[in-house]
């Protein structure tokens, strides 16, 4: 198991930044890959971002590319996701995840992730 605890949320004008970050513990080393994802009023859970334990492999929603960075860093057990030129449409509960078979094909769906924090909200004001 898995224990996840996102943090760094809050309120932010358009055109601004956040870093979110996500603290793990437990067994770790056994997922293969980290994410975020968000969900919106109304609105169902979406991916934003994922990187593999290593650090070799990330990839991003169309939405947020160019704009999100995701990186990790494994001494500190911790990944983190770097939110800039922030739009309202951004606005959402932020979700950290891991899982232990993701892969090219699949990373993208959030039933493939097994552990899940409680979520960080993110407001934007236009």
């Amino acid at each position: 198991q898995v224990q996840l605890v996102e943090s760094g949320g809050g309120l932010v004008q358009a055109g601004g930044s956040l870093r979110l970050s996500c603290a793990a513990s437990g067994r770790t080393f056994s997922r293969n890959f980290m994410g975020w994802f968000r969900q919106a009023p109304g609105k169902d859970r979406e991916f934003v971002a994922t990187i593999s334990w290593t650090g070799s492999s990330t990839y991003y929603a169309d939405s947020v590319k160019g704009r999100f960075a995701i990186s990790k860093d494994n001494a500190k057990s911790s990944m983190y996701l770097q939110m800039n030129s922030l739009k309202p449409e951004d606005t959402a509960v932020y979700y950290c995840a891991a899982g232990e078979r993701i892969y090219y094909y699949n990373y993208g769906r959030d039933g493939q992730y097994d552990s899940w924090g409680q979520g960080t909200q993110v407001t934007v004001s236009s």
